[in-house]
Parts: structure tokens; C-alpha cells; sequence
């Protein structure tokens, strides 16, 4: 019968003093990394600043300030993976500040704006706004280990407050300071709002560019035409950031549709993340 070498049992029957248990590992510091949490903080700011700035009827300085929130917010985690400080702390102060500066902000901007004369009918929009905002971020952090990162399941929460403040940042920028007392533009509000706040929660597939993001090298031109996009954004940005995200929100049933007409999978999300057998795909 042959001897087990990793058999205690073998060793101590031959003397064998030498082998002592593993002494245990200290356990690993939770420490709070300062750059990325403070460029999340900076985030969360914006989003305040943006709510002040509505509640004392300066509309376009509450657009520009969810507008610098949604850069920030794009910064913060790719800072922390090139610093290699990465924690589960600043993963969920990441998506509490998310709630407040494109949940929370958005919804009360626009129902200051547009809402508060309508009664409690205003408030339908709003709400629903805020809560596809909590249950789009609630349902991406638990499903963030099988969906597909080339892909969003729903209309991001950035991209949707980035709808919501392009219509308040245009009227604004058109002379229209107050659309609660303009019954056609309150209704255009009232259907844009509603828009984002559901698409935040569809199962419709978004572009996420992270997959291009991370790449070390890109060719020549992916410069140039990013240089071109910041000479067009610069001629008008109100417009041309509303048309941007109007057209990416738009993207994700677009690319439903497609994969639904090819009889592809369309869903990026597995059924179950308890069956080894899943794909991250399901119609």
C-alpha cells in the first residue's frame, strides 16, 4: 500500500517531526483608497449642486452639474483599476452616489421644472423615474458577475439622466425657463421622463464601450474622430449631447429588435447564475 505524502496520519506513523500546520494568514486590511472615492465624491457633489441649483430656478447650471457627474462617474472605476485600488467599499459608495446623482437629482430637477404644477399626477413620472433608477442599479450589481461587459441590460443610469437634463438643458437654452406652465412642452417632459425611467429597467441591450475602453492601443483614426466629436459638441452642447444620448437610448431596441428578428439571443443576462451550463444568454 502506498503512502500518502499529504496524509498527517503517514507522517506522525514515521516520526516525522518536520511538518507543523500552516501558521494562519493575517487578516487582509480594509482600507479606504483616497483617489477613486474622491472623484466619486466629487460625483456625488455634482449631483447635489444640481439639485440646489434647481431649487433656485438655475436650470442650465443643474444640467451642466449632471453632465460633469456622469464624466466623473466614468472616471472614478477606471482610476481605481489603472491604480490597482479596487475595493468593495468603493463599489457600493459607487453606486450610492450613483442613486443620488442619476436617480434621485434627475427626478427632482425635472419635477421642478416641468412637474410641480401638474399635482400629484407630476409625481407619476418622477417616481417612475427614480425607481428604474434603484432597481437598474440593484439588478447590475448582483448581475455583475454573468452578464456579457461588451453589453448593458437596460439603459444605463448615467445615459438616462443624460436624456432627462439634454430636454431641460435644451428648452432652457431656447428661452423656455419654466415648462410647468407650457402644457405641451410639461407632456413632452412627462413622456421623456417616462421613457428613460423604463428603459433603465428593459431587458434591452446597450453598447457598454468597455470592451473598447480597455484596450491599450487603438488605430490612428479612433483619435481624430474623437477629436472631431469634441469640435461638433463644442459648436452646440446642448443639442448635440441631447441627440447623442437620444440616439444611444434608442440603441438598445434597436439591437433588441435585430438579434430578435435574427433569432439570436437577446437578453445579456443568464437565467440563473446557479447553473454552471449557462451561457450569460438567453432569449
Amino acid at each position: 500500500m502506498s503512502e500518502d505524502p499529504t496524509n498527517p496520519a503517514d507522517h506522525a506513523e514515521h516520526g516525522d517531526d518536520d511538518v507543523h500546520p500552516a501558521a494562519p494568514l493575517p487578516p487582509r486590511r480594509r482600507g479606504i483608497y483616497v483617489l477613486p472615492n474622491a472623484i466619486t465624491l466629487a460625483a456625488l457633489f455634482s449631483g447635489f449642486y444640481g439639485i440646489v441649483m434647481a431649487i433656485n430656478g438655475r436650470f442650465e447650471l443643474a444640467c451642466v452639474s449632471i453632465f460633469v457627474a456622469a464624466v466623473l462617474d466614468s472616471l472614478d472605476g477606471r482610476v481605481a483599476r489603472m491604480t490597482n485600488a479596487q475595493s468593495a467599499f468603493g463599489e457600493q459608495m459607487d453606486s450610492l452616489c450613483d442613486m443620488v446623482s442619476f436617480g434621485a437629482a434627475p427626478a427632482l430637477i425635472m419635477y421642478i421644472w416641468a412637474f410641480k404644477d401638474m399635482g400629484k399626477a407630476g409625481w407619476i413620472p418622477a417616481f417612475v423615474y427614480i425607481a428604474g433608477a434603484a432597481l437598474r442599479l440593484a439588478r447590475f450589481n448582483v448581475n455583475i458577475g454573468v452578464i456579457d461587459k461588451r453589453f448593458f441590460q437596460g439603459l444605463p443610469s448615467p445615459a438616462a439622466a443624460a436624456i432627462v437634463m439634454g430636454l431641460v438643458w435644451v428648452m432652457d437654452d431656447a428661452g423656455y425657463r419654466n415648462a410647468s406652465r407650457i402644457d405641451w412642452l410639461t407632456w413632452i417632459a412627462f413622456g421623456v421622463t417616462l421613457f428613460a425611467g423604463l428603459s433603465m429597467v428593459t431587458n434591452a441591450p446597450f453598447y457598454s464601450f468597455k470592451v473598447f475602453g480597455g484596450r491599450r492601443t487603438v488605430p490612428f483614426i479612433v483619435i481624430v474622430a474623437i477629436a472631431l466629436g469634441i469640435a461638433i459638441v463644442a459648436l452646440d452642447p446642448p443639442r448635440v449631447l441631447f441627440a447623442i444620448f437620444c440616439a444611444y437610448g434608442l440603441s438598445g431596441y434597436l439591437v433588441y429588435g435585430w438579434r430578435k428578428w435574427k433569432g439570436r439571443p437577446a437578453s445579456m443576462i443568464a437565467i440563473s447564475t446557479d447553473e454552471p451550463d449557462e451561457k450569460g444568454l438567453h432569449p
